[in-house]
């Protein structure tokens, strides 16, 4: 083989993995967006972790005031959790109805999905008005202002994923389950299931524990 061959070999092969026909090409766009929206969930994860901390050091700052057992109603966190659970559930079920292409199927689910979410949101406010009614406000104590924080940042995510969900309903039902619809929908459904992580957290170092 001459050093002219070589050459062109040489300069051939970067040109043939840059048009993806090399190393298996560039990834597809639904790849790099799930990869990307992933980065951006594990940074969510981060300030709830920053959250959480804050709690359990100033989970004992009550200030003289009422403490997560006065306060907690566990029969509340239990419907509260079967609901978002449940939200998770179907919210699978939606995300495998999109992909099969079953648009009917998709909206039955996503309805049941903010129907449950929905709920979940209403019944932790009904909590927060409850306590802030008795006095214990976030302004309370520490404890109560860490409680608030990170339960209500918890709340806010899941009122915007719902505000989400309507939106991508909207665009199911004008568009159709186009891959541009496919992929938001994917992004949706992890940050959905982030956030049954998250609270299975809050239940058990905020509710389980401030109970027991």
């Amino acid at each position: 083989m001459t050093t002219e061959t070589l050459d062109r070999i040489a300069t051939a092969v970067p040109t043939e993995l840059a048009r993806g026909r090399g190393g298996g090409g560039p990834a597809s766009k639904r790849v790099v967006v799930a990869y990307g929206f992933w980065i951006f969930i594990l940074s969510d994860i981060i300030m709830f972790s920053a959250l959480f901390a804050a709690y359990a050091v100033l989970a004992g700052n009550t200030a003289g005031g009422p403490t997560g057992r006065e306060l907690f109603n566990l029969h509340k966190v239990f419907i509260e959790t079967l609901c978002l659970l449940l939200s998770s559930y179907t919210c699978g079920l939606g995300a495998l109805s999109a992909e099969r292409r079953q648009p009917a199927r998709f909206l039955f689910f996503a309805a049941l999905t903010f129907v449950l979410g929905a709920a979940f949101v209403v019944i932790e406010a009904t909590e927060f008005a409850g306590m802030v009614e008795q006095g214990a406000g976030p302004t309370r104590s520490a404890f109560l202002s860490s409680f608030f924080t990170l339960v209500g940042t918890h709340g806010a995510h899941v009122t915007c994923g719902l505000l989400w969900l309507v939106y991508l309903t909207a665009q199911v039902m004008v568009k159709g389950l186009t891959a541009p619809v496919l992929r938001r929908l994917l992004c949706w459904s992890l940050f959905w299931h982030a956030l049954d992580i998250v609270w299975i957290g809050v239940m058990t170092l905020v509710y389980l524990m401030g109970v027991g």
